[in-house]
Parts: C-alpha cells; sequence; structure tokens
C-alpha cells in the first residue's frame, strides 16, 4: 500500500489547489456510461456515489477543515466505489469473498495500469493520500502508522461509506444487495457469533457472517464505530437506519436480534 509521505500535511496547507468537481463529475458520469444503467447494482452505486461525497463534505466541514481540504474529501466519496462498476461487470456480484476486493481493486484501476486517477484529477500530490484513503475505506480496522492527516481522511470517507449504506438497505431490494431471495432473508436465522460483537459494540467481521440476516445485522452495526459527531448526527437525521430497525424478519431469532441491535446501537449513538 502506498503511504503519504511524510511532509505531506504541511503540502495539504497551501489553498491554491481546488478540485473541480464539475469536472469529477462529468468524468465520473463518461466513466459510468460503460456500464448498464438498467442492471439495479449499478444504478445503485453511482447513487451511493453522490450521496458519499456530500456526507464526506458535511463531515470535513463538521471538523472546520479549509475549503481545498473539505473538496479532497468530497473527491474521496466520487472516487471511492470506482471499482464497484468493473466488479459487477466482471463478476455480478457485490460479494467481495466471491470476486474481488473492491477497495484494492478501485484503486488500482485509479492508480496502477489504467491510471484513471489523471481523468478525474492532476495533483500528484495529493495521489497518496487518495489512493491510501480508498484501498482502507472497507477494512475492518485502518492500518497503523499512517500520518495524521491521512488517518482522517480514512475516518471521514469511511463514516460517509457507512452513513449512505443505511440508505442503501433501505431503498435497495436486499436480494440485490447479498444475492440471496427476500424469501430465504426473511427466513434467516442470526449467527449466535453475531450477537457477541453486537454486545461488545462493534462491527461484524466479514469472515463470521454465514447467514443472509447477519448481513442485515452487520449493516446496522457499522454505526457502532462512526468517528464524528457529525457522522452520528447525519446517521441520525437523515433516518435509514431507523427505518433499518423496522425490518420484518419471519424468524423469531432474527426479529428479536434486531430489536437487541437497535437498542445497543441507539444506546451508543445518544
Amino acid at each position: 500500500m502506498t503511504g503519504c509521505p511524510a511532509n505531506n500535511s504541511e503540502r495539504l496547507k497551501d489553498t491554491s489547489i481546488m478540485v473541480n468537481r464539475e469536472n469529477v463529475k462529468k468524468r465520473f458520469a463518461e466513466y459510468t456510461r460503460n456500464y448498464n444503467p438498467e442492471d439495479t447494482k449499478i444504478a445503485l452505486k453511482i447513487k451511493h456515489t453522490y450521496f458519499v461525497a456530500d456526507n464526506c463534505e458535511q463531515i470535513a466541514k463538521s471538523l472546520n477543515l479549509e475549503d481545498e481540504k473539505v473538496d479532497v474529501a468530497w473527491l474521496l466519496g466520487m472516487l471511492h466505489d470506482i471499482g464497484r462498476f468493473e466488479q459487477i461487470k466482471r463478476w455480478g456480484t457485490f460479494i467481495d469473498a466471491d470476486s474481488v476486493d473492491h477497495a484494492k481493486f478501485g484503486a488500482d484501476l485509479l492508480f496502477k495500469e489504467d491510471k484513471l486517477i489523471e481523468t478525474f484529477f492532476t495533483e500528484v500530490v495529493y495521489y497518496p493520500l487518495i489512493e491510501t484513503a480508498i484501498r482502507e475505506h472497507n477494512k475492518l480496522r485502518i492500518s497503523e502508522g499512517l500520518d495524521d492527516e491521512t488517518f482522517m481522511f480514512c475516518n471521514i470517507l469511511r463514516d460517509a461509506d457507512k452513513i449512505d449504506i443505511f440508505r442503501v438497505n433501505v431503498e435497495t431490494p436486499l436480494e440485490e444487495i447479498i444475492d440471496v431471495p427476500e424469501e430465504e432473508i426473511r427466513k434467516s436465522p442470526v449467527s449466535d457469533s453475531i450477537m457477541t460483537f453486537i454486545r461488545k459494540h462493534e462491527v461484524i467481521p466479514r469472515s463470521i457472517k454465514h447467514q443472509p440476516a447477519d448481513f442485515i445485522i452487520a449493516h446496522m452495526a457499522l454505526a457502532f464505530e462512526l468517528v464524528y459527531p457529525r457522522s452520528k448526527e447525519l446517521a441520525i437525521e437523515q433516518g435509514f437506519l431507523a427505518k433499518m430497525f423496522e425490518y420484518k424478519s419471519d424468524n423469531p431469532k432474527t426479529a428479536a436480534a434486531i430489536i437487541e441491535t437497535r437498542d445497543e446501537i441507539i444506546s451508543t449513538l445518544k
């Protein structure tokens, strides 16, 4: 993984370079036209991108960052899931374990062979930070050893992404997200190991998600590790997390697990 230069924090204080948002949106639209807009998975990822970018901007502003850094945060939101489109085209799934690590894949598309980053943004001083944040955004834990500036941007992006995952779970049929028929999801139990993490107020590792309902609980649990106060406010204000709590499972064990998860999360967001 590419690290951030030791003096990057000093360079980021230069506010003479601004992200050309209109160009980024134009290039993003051009890129995504290479994929089937009728595919529900493609459509939801296009929409997700813009919502995450907006969340990034709001979180960055809440930290009183200068305009330059707010723009960088917004750009991270626009680029963070660029690997999803080719993932769907090649493998037809969002499940990384069944296809490819979409964060690593996206960072490679941007910064390695295809050099897609050059179509969106040309200020190379930002490249290490952007690459690192994208590679880190889907990890259970952020890698150690990052400088404070990079660590902050990683957290901004990760918070923004988690917040919009709540919306995606509400607005998108779950069978499109986890590739399991809705009837099977509604009947699914929750693995006992899942609730151990809920009671510890921790996000849930991919390796222990075995039942379809585990994914529902795991997506709710993303709320436990939101870092910034504004992130928690957005999760509440947007209302999608609360709507996730209303999911009606036909399995009594799962229904009880959702209620327990709701109560544990609410206690941490107050």
